[in-house]
């Protein structure tokens, strides 16, 4: 099976790299002639546009950063949807039910079935080929495109509605947004109450309070002050935007959404798009007075 890949950002860049070494032959598209090259480098062939892709692989793949920049690989002048070559389609992003669906009945209109797939676990999980990937689509297509996914993590068929693996990961990523502001504004209570932040993580991850923000997010990039965990946090804001208009629009009730988008709303305007979303402590701190800081913790 000839394969694709498209957009080679944090996310897209490991994933191709690992479809590379598991021995596949890959053409690739960037808009940043750089990460071609690095691409290049590691043994890929590059093309000049999506739809260049899409004229030498059967299986294209595609990781981007917006819903704009997936319309516009996917059905755009120079989209994959003009290539000749091109029979499946699957998109690693996260751009809600709606768009995908729209996305995949527009395929379909020209012999091309979409398989949206977007993924969870992160810059770590790409690089380590663990990364949860919740696909729907023809299912038929899901078992021709199960070898190819298992490369890069863990593929789980949610259904075979267009646009049901997005549904999936906007309630995993809002879950994961609201676990993290909820844990970044109870340490910022502590340590104004004089709780020492490291002996405040240790306690949270051998009780009931323990997440994954606990557990990882904030020893790996919070307490040393790095701020690097790997996921931006305009990402982030899209994703829970996109979360709470989907609930709205389904007449589900969405309070706590409401005010999680709030705080990761708050942290955009502070920190900015580009700032890692374990920043969403900054602004807390801010508000108290206190820093959040395990470098001197005993």
């Amino acid at each position: 099976m000839t394969l694709g890949f498209i957009g080679l950002g944090h996310m897209g860049f490991p994933m191709a790299a690992r479809l590379l070494r598991d021995g596949h032959e890959l053409t690739v598209f960037d808009t940043r002639p750089e990460a071609l090259e690095q691409a290049v480098e590691l043994g890929a062939r590059a093309a000049s546009s999506a739809r260049d892709v899409a004229d030498r692989a059967e299986t294209v793949l595609a990781s981007l950063p917006s819903v704009a920049a997936s319309v516009e690989v996917a059905t755009g002048e120079r989209g994959v949807i003009g290539g000749r070559r091109i029979r499946r389609y699957i998109d690693l992003s996260t751009i809600g039910a709606g768009a995908a669906a729209d996305l995949a009945g527009q395929l379909a209109e020209r012999g091309i079935a979409m398989l949206d797939a977007p993924v969870s676990g992160g810059v770590g999980g790409a690089q380590q080929g663990t990364l949860a990937i919740m696909v729907s689509g023809p299912r038929d297509e899901f078992r021709t495109a199960t070898t190819i996914l298992q490369t890069l993590g863990n593929p789980i068929f949610i259904g075979t509605k267009p646009g049901a693996g997005q549904t999936m990961k906007l309630v995993n990523n809002l879950m994961s947004a609201a676990t993290l502001a909820a844990t970044a504004e109870v340490m910022v209570m502590g340590v104004k109450a004089g709780l020492d932040p490291t002996v405040m993580i240790e306690a949270l991850n051998a009780g009931s309070g323990a997440t994954h923000a606990s557990r990882d997010k904030f020893p790996r990039a919070v307490l040393p002050r790095t701020f690097d965990f790997g996921f931006a946090t305009g990402l982030m804001v899209k994703d829970v935007r996109l979360y709470l208009q989907e609930a709205l629009d389904a007449g589900a009730p969405a309070e706590l959404a409401q005010a999680v988008v709030r705080c990761w709303e708050t942290t955009l305007d502070r920190e900015g798009p580009e700032s890692d979303f374990t920043s969403i402590v900054r602004p807390v701190e801010d508000a108290a007075g206190v820093i959040v800081d395990g470098r001197g913790s005993s």
